[in-house]
């Protein structure tokens, strides 16, 4: 998380580059928001509560003040908030992300082979760095005391990368938390594109498992694969976050289980709260709170819900790719400051 992993669906989904288009505004109300009135919008406030405290803005600040004592949610949000569609002339699409649990080795040796690097000493931030290829195929960074951990699975590693954080176990039964620290610079590539493009696969049966099993497969074909990608990322240790919290997003806080997602903050202030009508086999209709970002999350209807830690918050994330909806709850006179002078 913390600002670029490429949530599980995402991560075939994604076309980097993209032009940012002008957004549109449009006034909602409560009654709009479907299934509004059957949300726990204490879950929500609390999730809320969480990051506000972050906002520098002085009118999210003083509602803020307000989350922490108010004692009726559903009150408060209606109170101070206007529901308000964003739209930049794309569909909606919701995709889903996790915290991977990987086995890993706090030294090489053995099956852990795989290096998790911390940022190189001379790395700049915004300029481009090694390529994955560089990395990986020419050990550029091989002999610097970089490693944080070992992993047995190339592949983990690639999809580790893909989440931006994870927890790695040792064999001792001991093991660390770790999250993202950086970028190299170098631009983004969908692998699931390029299978699309070399016809192994069509865009509805690519999926991150799809692409792991098709790895694990082929694997001198798997390495050229995720070295299209040249994009690469650098992690830090984040054990100061207790076990029971959610990993680390773009604001710096524990991100929650079911009430997080991530945006592109380029249509939506991270902290603020968002209304989902996801779409598809396991529609959600849901309050949560925009708290992360990530490189393949562009546009003003464009989310990745945050679904947990290990294996199975995975297997629910991976199987997210659905259309609908979602509504931003502003500060009510920031929302009609946003809107033209002519209302219909």
């Amino acid at each position: 998380m913390t600002g670029n992993w490429l949530g599980a669906a995402a991560l075939s989904l994604s076309i980097a580059g993209a032009a940012v288009a002008e957004p549109t505004y449009k006034l909602m109300t409560f009654s709009d928001l479907a299934d509004w009135e059957n949300d726990d919008h204490q879950a929500a406030l609390t999730t809320f509560v969480e990051t506000c405290g972050d906002m520098d803005d002085p009118e999210w600040s003083g509602i803020c003040q307000v989350a922490k004592t108010a004692l009726d949610a559903r009150a408060f949000f209606e109170a101070f908030f206007q529901p308000v569609m964003v739209e930049d002339g794309e569909p909606m699409l919701f995709t889903g992300y996790f915290e991977p649990e990987l086995r890993g080795a706090p030294n090489r040796g053995g099956e852990f082979q795989h290096p998790i690097y911390r940022l190189p000493d001379d790395y700049v931030q915004g300029q481009p760095y090694l390529t994955r290829r560089e990395i990986e195929e020419m050990g550029a960074l091989s002999g610097q005391g970089l490693e944080i951990a070992w992993l047995a699975d190339p592949v983990d590693l690639f999809f580790l990368q893909v989440q931006g954080s994870g927890r790695i176990r040792f064999p001792d039964g001991g093991g660390i938390r770790v999250g993202y620290g950086g970028k190299n610079g170098q631009e983004y590539s969908s692998v699931g594109r390029e299978l699309i493009a070399r016809g192994t696969y069509t865009e509805h049966q690519v999926s991150a498992q799809v692409i792991r099993n098709w790895v694990a497969d082929n694997p001198a074909e798997g390495k050229e694969l995720l070295w299209v990608n040249k994009s690469y990322v650098f992690f830090r240790e984040v054990n100061e976050v207790p076990a029971d919290k959610g990993p680390l997003g773009a604001m710096n806080r524990s991100i929650t289980t079911g009430r997080s997602i991530a945006v592109d903050p380029a249509f939506t202030k991270l902290g603020t709260p968002i209304w989902i009508e996801k779409e598809g086999a396991a529609p959600i209709h849901r309050l949560m709170v925009a708290q992360d970002t990530g490189s393949a999350i562009k546009g003003a209807q464009r989310a990745d819900i945050f679904f947990g830690t290990g294996d199975m918050a995975g297997r629910k994330a991976g199987q997210i790719k659905d259309g609908g909806r979602m509504i931003t709850l502003l500060p009510i006179q920031m929302a009609y400051a946003m809107l033209p002078e002519t209302i219909e």
